[in-house]
Protein backbone atom coordinates (compact mmCIF):
# COMPACT_ATOMS: atom_id res chain seq x y z
CA UNK A 1 0.00 0.00 0.00
CA UNK A 2 2.50 2.60 1.04
CA UNK A 3 4.38 1.78 -2.76
CA UNK A 4 1.07 2.40 -4.33
CA UNK A 5 0.71 6.25 -2.66
CA UNK A 6 4.72 6.88 -3.22
CA UNK A 7 3.77 5.49 -6.75
CA UNK A 8 0.96 8.10 -7.22
CA UNK A 9 2.18 10.93 -5.22
CA UNK A 10 5.21 10.38 -7.80
CA UNK A 11 2.76 10.29 -10.79
CA UNK A 12 0.93 13.64 -9.83
CA UNK A 13 4.02 15.39 -9.36
CA UNK A 14 5.13 14.54 -12.51
CA UNK A 15 1.56 15.83 -14.15
CA UNK A 16 2.14 19.13 -12.27
CA UNK A 17 5.44 19.86 -13.37
CA UNK A 18 4.66 18.82 -16.90
CA UNK A 19 1.81 21.45 -17.43
CA UNK A 20 3.94 23.91 -15.91
CA UNK A 21 6.41 23.94 -18.28
CA UNK A 22 4.84 25.39 -21.38
CA UNK A 23 4.52 23.26 -24.41
CA UNK A 24 6.45 23.47 -27.57
CA UNK A 25 4.95 25.32 -30.11
CA UNK A 26 3.77 27.93 -27.59
CA UNK A 27 7.21 28.32 -26.33
CA UNK A 28 7.90 28.77 -30.20
CA UNK A 29 5.40 31.18 -30.15
CA UNK A 30 6.42 33.09 -27.48
CA UNK A 31 10.31 33.08 -28.96
CA UNK A 32 9.17 34.50 -31.93
CA UNK A 33 6.62 37.48 -29.86
CA UNK A 34 9.82 37.98 -27.85
CA UNK A 35 12.45 38.10 -30.79
CA UNK A 36 9.86 40.75 -32.38
CA UNK A 37 9.82 42.49 -29.39
CA UNK A 38 13.64 43.36 -29.40
CA UNK A 39 13.27 44.67 -32.68
CA UNK A 40 10.19 46.89 -32.09
CA UNK A 41 12.20 47.90 -28.99
CA UNK A 42 15.25 48.74 -31.48
CA UNK A 43 12.80 50.44 -33.55
CA UNK A 44 11.86 52.83 -30.99
CA UNK A 45 15.02 53.58 -30.15
CA UNK A 46 16.38 54.67 -33.64
CA UNK A 47 13.05 56.46 -34.33
CA UNK A 48 13.49 58.27 -30.79
CA UNK A 49 9.99 57.29 -29.53
CA UNK A 50 10.27 57.73 -26.03
CA UNK A 51 6.35 56.93 -25.80
CA UNK A 52 6.43 53.54 -27.48
CA UNK A 53 10.01 52.97 -25.71
CA UNK A 54 8.56 54.02 -22.31
CA UNK A 55 5.15 51.25 -22.78
CA UNK A 56 7.84 48.69 -23.75
CA UNK A 57 9.96 49.45 -20.27
CA UNK A 58 9.00 48.35 -16.97
CA UNK A 59 8.22 51.29 -14.59
CA UNK A 60 10.97 49.61 -12.55
CA UNK A 61 13.52 48.75 -15.19
CA UNK A 62 16.91 48.88 -14.89
CA UNK A 63 20.01 48.43 -16.97
CA UNK A 64 23.39 47.47 -16.82
CA UNK A 65 24.73 50.03 -19.42
CA UNK A 66 28.62 49.00 -21.26
CA UNK A 67 30.47 51.41 -19.06
CA UNK A 68 28.95 49.58 -16.13
CA UNK A 69 26.84 52.23 -15.00
CA UNK A 70 23.24 51.54 -14.05
CA UNK A 71 20.39 52.97 -15.70
CA UNK A 72 16.62 53.62 -15.25
CA UNK A 73 13.65 53.52 -16.79
CA UNK A 74 13.48 57.88 -16.30
CA UNK A 75 17.47 58.16 -17.44
CA UNK A 76 16.69 56.07 -20.58
CA UNK A 77 13.79 58.11 -21.38
CA UNK A 78 15.29 61.47 -20.39
CA UNK A 79 18.77 60.66 -22.64
CA UNK A 80 16.19 59.74 -25.53
CA UNK A 81 14.09 63.17 -24.98
CA UNK A 82 17.01 65.53 -24.65
CA UNK A 83 19.53 63.72 -27.86
CA UNK A 84 21.81 62.89 -25.04
CA UNK A 85 21.85 59.11 -26.25
CA UNK A 86 21.04 58.45 -29.89
CA UNK A 87 20.35 54.99 -31.70
CA UNK A 88 21.34 55.51 -35.07
CA UNK A 89 20.81 51.78 -36.69
CA UNK A 90 21.51 48.57 -35.09
CA UNK A 91 21.48 45.24 -36.83
CA UNK A 92 20.68 41.71 -35.06
CA UNK A 93 22.59 39.01 -34.74
CA UNK A 94 21.01 35.96 -33.44
CA UNK A 95 18.97 35.83 -30.57
CA UNK A 96 18.22 32.89 -28.08
CA UNK A 97 15.30 33.05 -26.09
CA UNK A 98 14.68 30.78 -22.41
CA UNK A 99 10.82 31.09 -21.37
CA UNK A 100 9.48 30.02 -18.04
CA UNK A 101 6.37 30.50 -17.57
CA UNK A 102 5.65 34.40 -16.91
CA UNK A 103 9.85 35.07 -16.85
CA UNK A 104 11.85 34.93 -20.07
CA UNK A 105 15.25 35.58 -21.08
CA UNK A 106 16.38 37.13 -24.46
CA UNK A 107 20.06 37.06 -25.54
CA UNK A 108 21.87 38.06 -28.69
CA UNK A 109 24.16 39.95 -30.31
CA UNK A 110 24.23 43.26 -32.42
CA UNK A 111 26.06 45.53 -34.38
CA UNK A 112 24.91 49.31 -34.06
CA UNK A 113 26.02 52.90 -34.66
CA UNK A 114 25.14 54.76 -31.44
CA UNK A 115 26.10 58.21 -29.86
CA UNK A 116 25.98 58.98 -26.13
CA UNK A 117 26.67 62.19 -24.69
CA UNK A 118 28.64 63.44 -27.70
CA UNK A 119 30.91 60.36 -28.04
CA UNK A 120 30.78 57.85 -30.96
CA UNK A 121 29.61 54.68 -28.97
CA UNK A 122 29.17 52.18 -32.14
CA UNK A 123 29.79 48.87 -31.72
CA UNK A 124 28.96 45.20 -31.37
CA UNK A 125 27.00 44.52 -28.24
CA UNK A 126 26.21 41.40 -26.33
CA UNK A 127 23.33 41.53 -24.41
CA UNK A 128 21.04 40.16 -22.55
CA UNK A 129 17.21 41.03 -21.21
CA UNK A 130 14.79 39.85 -18.31
CA UNK A 131 11.29 40.14 -19.40
CA UNK A 132 8.09 39.52 -17.28
CA UNK A 133 4.45 38.40 -19.05
CA UNK A 134 1.95 40.98 -16.70
CA UNK A 135 -1.37 40.60 -17.92
CA UNK A 136 -0.67 38.95 -21.16
CA UNK A 137 1.71 42.09 -22.20
CA UNK A 138 5.13 41.24 -22.22
CA UNK A 139 7.95 44.23 -20.41
CA UNK A 140 11.19 44.30 -19.85
CA UNK A 141 12.10 44.24 -16.31
CA UNK A 142 16.42 43.98 -16.49
CA UNK A 143 18.70 44.22 -18.97
CA UNK A 144 22.64 44.25 -19.33
CA UNK A 145 24.92 44.61 -21.79
CA UNK A 146 28.81 44.66 -23.05
CA UNK A 147 30.71 45.73 -25.93
CA UNK A 148 32.30 43.05 -27.80
CA UNK A 149 36.17 43.67 -28.79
Amino acid sequence: MKHLAVAALFVCTCAGLASARPQAASVSSVSQTLKQFEHDWANAAIAGDADRMGALLADDWVRIAPDGKMETKKDALENMKSGASKLISAESGPMEVWVMGKVAVVQGIDTEKSMADGKDTSGTYAWMDVLENVGGKWMVVRSAATMVK
